[in-house]
This record gives C-alpha cells, structure tokens and sequence, in this order.
C-alpha cells in the first residue's frame, strides 16, 4: 500500500501504547500476512516496552507459504532474531495447513510455538458464510498438533465455544468421550418439474454430448505467473491419453492468477483440445460480463461453466470488492440471452451466439433442498449439462438422483482423487461440500505411503461404480498432478462400452 513501513511501525506502536496503559498482559500479533509488517509491529511493541512477551503469528496459504512467497523457515529466522516469545500460525486455510507449517517449524527453534487455524475454508449459503469443520475434528488437530510440539493451540475465524471445548477435551490427560454424531432427518422427496432445453451447440466437446457420447474433462488450474508451460504440458498429457476437453478456473480459492480466458485460448491453439472456462460473476459488472463473453466467443471459447465465484475475502485480497451484479442463474440467462442473439437489455448483437452453459451442483450439499431448488432454476435459465462437486461414493450420487428424477440435461461427476490420508481428512473436514466417507479415510490411513495409488484405486472403484449412471467425467488432479489423471483417463477409454 501507500504507507511505508515506518509510518506502520509507528501505528503499531500508538495502538501497543494504548493496551499497556490499559494493563495488557500478553501481546499476540496475529493474521499477519507480509513478514516486513509483522517485524514492524514486533519493534514497536519492543520499542514500547522490554517486559511485555510477544506471541508473533502469521497466516499461509495452501501451498504452505505467506501471500508473500515467503517459507516458513525465513519467518522462524527472523522472528527469533527480534526475541520473540512465541512464534505461530493462525487464520489462513485450516487444521492441515497449519499442521504442515508447524512440522516444518518446529526443528528450527527451541521457542514455544502456536497454532490457530481457521475451521476450514467457508461456503455462501444465502448471502452468509459458513465453516464447517467440526469440533471433532478440531480434537483430532490439537491431538496431532501437540504431538508436532505446539505448546499453544487454538482456532480463528469459523471456530466456536464448541471447537475450543472439544479441543481442551482432547488434550486432557483422560480425553473425553466423542459427542454422539447429530442425528440428521430424513428429507422428503420433492418433484423437479424440469422441461428440456435447446439443443445443445456444436463445439466438439457438446457434439459428442448430444451424440450421447461418454465425455472426459479435466480441470487445470491458471498459473499463479507468467509461466504457463506445465499447465500446457499437463493439457497435452491428458488430450494424449483421451480426454475430450480442458475445463480452466477462474481465479479459484480467490486467488490471482492468469485468466481463464488467456489459458484457454493457449491451450485450444498449442495444444489442440476444446477447452470449457469456468466464468464468474464475481469480478464483472453486467457490461464487463457480457463484454467478456462476446469476446471469448469470437476467439473461439464457447464452452463457459457458469459460476457465482468464490468471495474475495476468503482469497489472497480480502479488501477487495466482490461485484454479484448477477449470481450463476442470473449468469445462464445472460448467456441464454447472447445465444439467443440479444445482450441482456434485448439489444441485437447481430447473431445468435453458440455458446454451451455448464452449472455447479453439489450433490453433498448440506441444505439440499435449497441446492435443489437453484439447480432446478439453473436448468430453467438454460443450462445445457450439469458438472457435479467432487464426490467419493455412489450411494450419495444415488440419493441424489432419487430426489431429482430423471435429469433433461448431461451429467458430468466430479472426481478428484486423494493423495494421502492428510489429504483426505483436509479435503472432508475443511472444503466446503466435500464429503469423504469414513471407510475410504480409514483406507487411506492404512495405505501410509502408498496413498497415491490408493486413492488413484478408489476413484477406479467409483469410476466402476458409476459407469451408466452419468454421461462424462470431471477430473480435478490434486497439486498439479496431471499423471494421476492422465491414467484415470486412459483406463476410462480402454473401456469397450466408453471409448
């Protein structure tokens, strides 16, 4: 920003000065982001006094760094090179982040470290934020975190009474037995009344849809920099072992990156597969969306996923302003109205567009009535297939299917594989809408180092599983890790009844 760093250490001291005079005790500086910052408020809080100890903490990211590329390592060094008493982690992703970083910490120093994570990453259900790691869970870390020698444990945003009982609980020498699972309602069957669409546009990816064709997308990520040449490679890898098409983020988690659009188009004219965009409303005003729209069509980008986007303040810039002028419906209509050669206001814009309208639905959705209800108007607004939320088991996919019907439009599953048992607790306790079924957790457990393959042979089992119940898949590879599904597909097209 526009102050510098002395004009935030002398902030930072004002407000330091503040709490002494009202008998602070423990001074804990948390949520910090950018390791300069935090050593600024470390020297005005030494500046201010010599006695007050000091709990230094800051925030990481998934990949294990601070926003500012910065390693754990670099913050130790200077943290303890200022003297001070505790040096930690909170806010940030969840529990497996904040683990990581601390195993990583803790050869370092001899000082007391700490740790606060978030309860996972939050979802918007009705305008609010909810976290859904649970307080048992929430055990299970401070157990894991005091095994990693963490001597303070605690959580951050998303954490409640509940979380911080359960893990006192866990830490007493006799723990305390497991809360009695809550028992949840059996929901009632609802009628869909769901009429069938246009016919689809004939990219090459929608071709094969309306030939009834079994399709295979997956998901690549943009680069965080200007180096697309792995995420290039990873498309060739994939296109090389079947998959019809490339699907392409849209600044996921909230996190800058290189837009899906410039991906997309690199990957069409190098690589030579047809490419689906996940497309926001997020960032866009109503002008700005249809402006982007009706440019990646005359390039060539006709697949769109349409989504809502995640909020920015779950992101890397949580200042920023998250713009919703329309959500995902709203989003479907504005294209149904493009392919039908109209902006939003009814103006021609020449011809109609051919653009095909992929929606989210996720299956495991914990109100999913409402689910339910906004995939029936995603459908309505003129969505041309549906592409599900990971999922890990058929039974759930079945449950969903009874309280649907038959579905008018494709369906695409969602399937990203596990890597370790780490990962699959991650992916349960702390992603929104994500369920993992305890058995498969407890089989990644017992795989230890073989995880990979253990969860490369569970998606093969759900693969099996689901042949005939859905038109296509779509695989999301973990860490980049564009192999593993590279041979999900090339076993999915070995198969006679698929190819």
């Amino acid at each position: 920003g526009q102050i510098t760093l002395a004009q935030a250490q002398a902030a930072f001291q004002e407000q330091i000065e503040g709490l002494l005079e009202g008998g602070a005790d423990l001074l804990i500086l948390e949520t910090f982001t950018n390791l300069p910052e935090l050593l600024a408020a470390v020297r005005a809080a030494r500046a201010a006094t010599a006695d007050l100890p000091i709990v230094a903490q800051m925030s990481f990211a998934e990949d294990g760094l601070t926003l500012a590329a910065e390693e754990p390592s670099q913050v130790v060094a200077a943290l303890q090179a200022e003297g001070v008493d505790v040096i930690g982690v909170n806010c940030g992703v969840g529990p497996q982040v904040a683990l990581n970083v601390v195993e990583t910490m803790r050869p370092l120093t001899r000082r007391p470290l700490s740790a606060q994570p978030n309860a996972g990453l939050p979802a918007r259900v009705e305008g609010r934020f909810f976290y859904f790691a649970t307080p048992d869970y929430f055990a299970d870390f401070a157990r894991e975190a005091q095994q990693a020698g963490v001597a303070y444990i605690g959580g951050c945003c998303g954490t409640t009474p509940a979380h911080i009982a359960a893990m006192r609980d866990a830490l007493k020498p006799k723990a305390a037995s497991q809360a009695a699972a809550r028992q949840q309602p059996a929901a009632a069957p609802i009628a869909i009344d769901l009429t069938p669409t246009d016919q689809l546009p004939r990219t090459p990816f929608a071709q094969k849809l309306h030939d009834k064709g079994f399709v295979i997308s997956v998901e690549i990520d943009p680069p965080r920099g200007l180096n697309p040449a792995k995420h290039l490679a990873g498309a060739q890898l994939v296109k090389d072992a079947g998959a019809d098409a490339i699907d392409i983020g849209d600044s996921p988690m909230a996190r800058v990156r290189m837009s899906a659009l410039t991906l997309a188009i690199m990957i069409q004219q190098q690589v030579g597969i047809d490419t689906l965009i996940h497309f926001t409303s997020r960032d866009k005003n109503l002008m700005a969306l249809q402006a982007e729209l009706i440019g990646a069509h005359a390039l060539g980008v006709r697949n769109i996923i349409a989504l809502t986007g995640d909020p920015p303040n779950v992101g890397d810039y949580p200042s920023a302003t998250g713009v919703w002028d329309v959500d995902s419906i709203g989003l479907i209509k504005i294209i149904t109205r493009l392919n039908q050669g109209f902006d939003w206001l009814g103006t021609s814009i020449g011809k109609p567009a051919a653009f095909t309208i992929a929606c989210a639905v996720n299956p495991t959705a914990e109100d999913l009535d409402h689910e339910l209800d906004r995939f029936r108007q995603k459908i309505d607004a003129g969505a041309h297939l549906a592409m599900s939320q990971p999922l890990y088991d058929r039974e759930t996919l079945e449950r969903f299917f009874e309280r649907t019907g038959p579905l008018p439009i494709p369906f695409l599953l969602g399937v990203l594989p596990l890597q370790s048992s780490r990962h699959a607790e991650f992916m349960h306790n702390e992603v929104p809408g994500i369920v993992v079924p305890q058995q498969l957790r407890e089989r990644m457990r017992k795989a230890g180092e073989n995880g990979i393959q253990e969860g490369l042979e569970q998606s093969r089992e759900l693969l099996e599983q689901t042949r005939g119940m859905v038109q296509g898949v779509y695989l999301m590879p973990s860490f980049g890790r564009y192999e593993m599904v590279a041979e999900l597909v090339r076993g999915l097209r070995a198969r006679r009844t698929v190819g």
